[in-house]
């Protein structure tokens, strides 16, 4: 008699839907957050959940247009998941933002959150409307391990960094609070004829480029065209010159990129901006030329704040001018912002135009920022958060 046939094993669960592990809350008594997901770890929350591993895809897409697209604040908002899976994945996970701690509308109407997150921990963002435009200036870094002496952020001590969640989370809270989200019944989703978010810059606190995970998993979820479709056209990161991580986050990230340059030679950005110390302008300039999608349409902006008597002067323009030749660039003059205690004040208003003068007429956009925000403290060079150090967590690219 021929023996039975062994029993086939089961098919092991792929890696994209592998349920997440069931972890009891942290010390805070906070679960996962599931805003900073990527759809394959929303699948696999799904799947913790009790969802069949065949409706993993499904249902993290049906999660991320609710969290995206609608902007839901609670698992019983998603309507078209089960009661019970609802129960079930509120059981498990959080949808969980960072609080406002402080919001101030400047005169201008420019808008500065305070943002509490986990751990207790304090984060500014900053919102500024234009005509045609409005963008988030969004953090990435609990203080700044930089120490740029003009830089009232890089007063403060670095104490870790943010995660997708946190970084995704400045764009959500502030789209709460501006009321951008459709309303019930409306198509979800950011087919809008003007958005009132409609760019990022991340230029708030930190150096974007030292959060690398971070930042380009946040960036991710903020420009996937089914949830807050921010094109990356739209988002432009500001790097004090981690150059290292400059190719990969032109390949990896692929927004526009931007450049805190502040001086023309070596000797005078060592104390201006000290990681010139590791990565000096010869290196810099290399890696900006080197900057993948780098073109006439998508020209690398190098910032430069206007110190008076430190690097406002005609031959500083002309060395700018010199150093940035042959890459397609613009440069965005800054109007220092003074803050308690500065070291440095802003060029006279004559200097600045005579310094953005000479470098338009050598064929390079040269836009004087207007300062926006100065009267709460959320202008350019300006942020800094009331947190105190906390225990300082390794970082890295």
């Amino acid at each position: 008699m021929n023996e039975a046939p062994s029993p086939q094993p089961t098919p092991p669960i792929t890696p994209e839907v592998a349920p997440i592990p069931r972890k009891a809350a942290d010390a805070e008594g906070l679960r996962p957050n599931i805003i900073g997901m990527n759809r394959a770890e929303l699948g696999a929350a799904a799947v913790s959940a009790g969802a069949a591993e065949r409706q993993a895809k499904m249902r993290a897409d049906q999660m991320w247009r609710w969290l995206y697209g609608r902007g839901a604040r609670g698992f019983e908002e998603m309507t078209d998941l089960a009661k019970g899976f609802r129960a079930d994945l509120a059981a498990l996970f959080d949808i969980r933002r960072p609080e406002i701690s402080s919001r101030q509308i400047s005169n201008d109407g420019t808008r500065k959150y305070l943002l509490r997150i986990d751990g207790g921990h304090e984060v500014e963002a900053v919102y500024i409307p234009e005509e045609d435009r409005g963008t988030l200036c969004v953090s990435s870094q609990v203080g700044c391990t930089l120490t740029c002496p003009f830089c009232h952020t890089g007063t403060q001590k670095l104490v870790r960094n943010l995660s997708a969640a946190e970084i995704v989370g400045q764009v959500l809270v502030c789209r709460d609070d501006l009321g951008e989200w459709p309303d019930a019944g409306a198509k979800a989703g950011p087919a809008q004829e003007k958005r009132l978010l409609s760019n990022i810059v991340m230029m708030g606190m930190g150096e974007p480029l030292y959060n690398f995970d971070g930042v380009r998993d946040g960036l991710k979820i903020i420009m996937d065209h089914e949830g807050l479709s921010l094109s990356r056209r739209r988002i432009t990161l500001s790097t004090s010159g981690v150059v290292p991580a400059m190719q990969r986050a032109g390949e990896e990230i692929g927004c526009l990129l931007a450049i805190s340059l502040h001086a023309v030679n070596d000797e005078l950005r060592d104390v201006l901006v000290p990681i010139n110390r590791k990565w000096p302008l010869k290196d810099l300039m290399q890696a900006c030329r080197d900057y993948p999608r780098l073109s006439n349409a998508e020209r690398i902006t190098f910032e430069y704040v206007m110190l008076k008597g430190v690097n406002d002067s005609d031959a500083d323009a002309r060395a700018l001018v010199k150093l940035i030749s042959g890459i397609p660039a613009k440069i965005n003059l800054i109007p220092f912002n003074p803050w308690p205690g500065a070291p440095y004040e802003c060029s006279d208003w004559a200097r600045i135009e005579a310094f953005a003068e000479i470098v338009n007429r050598a064929g390079y956009a040269s836009p004087v920022r207007t300062p926006r925000g100065r009267d709460i403290f959320a202008a350019c060079g300006q942020l800094k958060s009331a947190t105190e150090r906390g225990r300082r967590e390794k970082v890295g690219l």
